[in-house]
């Protein structure tokens, strides 16, 4: 396992309601670039092998927090990257929630579903979250749709980080989804093939040689998970790389802005206590820096490239 130099930040801030408790949670920065399977056992291939073409990467080249994200990719798809992210708990009633932030470069499609139980290799038939595409074969940019009953379509953008949420409403069997907390599928039905059993598995999948997307900051747990304190501190930095002056774009006030380069420490710090700020890092060599944003309390850091 890789060293990690960069301690105490707090990459993310996810509140939660009621009887609510965070069971897992996946970072990615405690890996090394590479195969993830055979560094963890929440992520499993299809197939149950490792280190073949299934396999997605660990990568540095986006992150929402810390250095590294998980990089799902075009490579040998249709027959190539599936990636399951395992459910410990095995949950068979109550709520379940599971949400984590998604990056789908432009031209680029991303997708996932849902898994109902686990086999060795994963049964096709235990599909049971539909088929969620986001800009399917590249055709329907900015567009997203899902299948099933009663199915739909909604929206996201091309070249930020989004929040992704699925609510499961297990007894009822049933699902929504939520974009950065805007609710855009309503009471989805499980309905794929076989009888649900258990919430298994999100699968991760490259169905086309347009997939390219990257997944970071997994959460999941009964209940329903909020992301107020997410959506109160999201915001959008560009341009990246920056050359001389990052503009950070915020519905709300950001408060504060620190800057560490990749050995942990503190090159620049800001108090702009305003929406939409700019900051200079015309003095900053070139290079690979991590930008710690607060907004109201909620801090975030984003890998930004000079």
């Amino acid at each position: 396992m890789k060293k990690i130099y960069l301690l105490g930040f707090t990459l993310c801030a996810f509140a939660f309601t009621g009887m609510a408790q965070v069971e897992q949670t996946d970072d990615f920065d405690s890996y090394d670039i590479g195969d993830i399977s055979p560094q963890s056992d929440a992520w499993r291939t299809w197939s149950g092998a490792e280190g073949g073409a299934e396999e997605a990467q660990v990568s540095f080249d986006q992150a929402t927090s810390g250095f590294q994200s998980l990089e799902i990719n075009e490579v040998g798809a249709p027959a190539g990257i599936d990636m399951l992210y395992l459910i410990d708990s095995e949950p068979d009633s109550g709520i379940y929630t599971i949400q984590w932030n998604m990056y789908i470069p432009t031209g680029n499609e991303g997708y996932f579903n849902a898994q109902s139980g686990i086999t060795e290799p994963q049964d096709p038939n235990t599909l049971f979250g539909g088929n969620v595409y986001f800009n399917e074969a590249g055709a329907a940019p900015g567009e997203g749709s899902v299948d099933g009953n009663p199915g739909g379509t909604f929206s996201f953008n091309h070249d930020v980080w989004f929040n992704v949420r699925c609510v499961y409403d297990i007894d009822n069997q049933l699902w929504d989804m939520f974009i950065d907390g805007t609710e855009v599928i309503t009471d989805q039905q499980f309905a794929f093939n076989t009888p649900f059993t258990y919430l298994g598995a999100i699968d991760f999948y490259a169905p086309s040689e347009f997939t390219l997307f990257y997944i970071d900051d997994i959460v999941a747990g009964a209940g329903v998970l909020s992301t107020n304190d997410f959506s109160e501190a999201a915001f959008n930095v560009y341009p990246n790389p920056v050359k001389d002056v990052l503009n950070i774009e915020s519905a709300a006030a950001v408060n504060n802005v620190t800057v560490y380069d990749v050995l942990g420490k503190t090159v620049l710090t800001a108090k702009p206590d305003a929406i939409s700020p700019s900051i200079d890092m015309s003095a900053l060599s070139s290079g690979a820096y991590l930008v710690q944003v607060t907004i109201d309390g909620a801090s975030k850091t984003v890998k930004v490239i000079k």
